[in-house]
C-alpha cells in the first residue's frame, strides 16, 4: 500500500494541471529545426518545432505523446523557452539530469518550474520521458545554428 501512496503523491494536483495544460502544442508551419526524440524505455515521444533569431527562441511548437510526468516537464519547457538561447536549454537540461539522478539543484530560471518533478527522483523509469522535451529542444536549436550557418 506505501507503493500507492507514492504514486499517489508523484502524481500531485500541480503535475496533473500543468500535464493537462501545455503551452505551444501547435507545430511550426516553417521550422528552422524539428526533432523527435522517444524513450526506448516508456515509449513516450516528444517532437519539437524551433525557429531561432540571433540564437534566441522565437518560434516553439511541441507533439507531447508522454505519460503526465513527461506531459508536466513539456508544459514548463513550453512556458519558459521562448526567447532562451541554446546555451540556456542545454543547462536546464543537464541541471533537470541532475536533480533527477544525483539530488542535484532545481535547473536555473526560466526552467525552474521543473522543480515540480523532484518527488519523481525516485522513479528512474520515469526520467527519460521527463528530459524528452529539453533534449529534443537542445538538439533542435543546435540543428537550426548549423544550417543557419551553412
Amino acid at each position: 500500500m506505501s507503493g500507492d501512496t507514492d504514486l499517489i503523491k508523484l502524481y500531485s494536483a500541480r503535475i496533473l494541471a500543468l500535464a493537462a495544460d501545455i503551452p505551444h502544442l501547435e507545430r511550426l508551419d516553417a521550422p528552422d529545426a524539428t526533432i523527435k526524440k522517444r524513450s526506448p524505455l516508456c515509449g513516450s515521444t516528444v517532437t519539437v518545432d524551433v525557429q531561432v533569431e540571433d540564437g534566441r527562441i522565437t518560434g516553439f511548437g511541441q507533439d507531447v505523446k508522454a505519460c503526465a510526468l513527461g506531459q508536466a516537464s513539456a508544459s514548463v519547457v513550453g512556458g519558459a523557452v521562448i526567447g532562451t538561447t541554446r546555451s540556456q536549454v542545454e543547462t536546464a537540461r543537464d541541471q533537470l539530469k541532475a536533480m533527477l539522478k544525483q539530488d542535484g539543484p532545481v535547473p536555473d530560471a526560466p526552467f525552474d518550474g521543473l522543480e515540480v518533478l523532484i518527488p519523481a527522483r525516485g522513479y528512474k523509469n520515469r526520467h527519460a520521458s521527463i528530459l524528452l522535451a529539453l533534449d529534443a529542444t537542445a538538439e533542435a536549436m543546435k540543428q537550426a545554428e548549423q544550417a543557419n550557418c551553412a
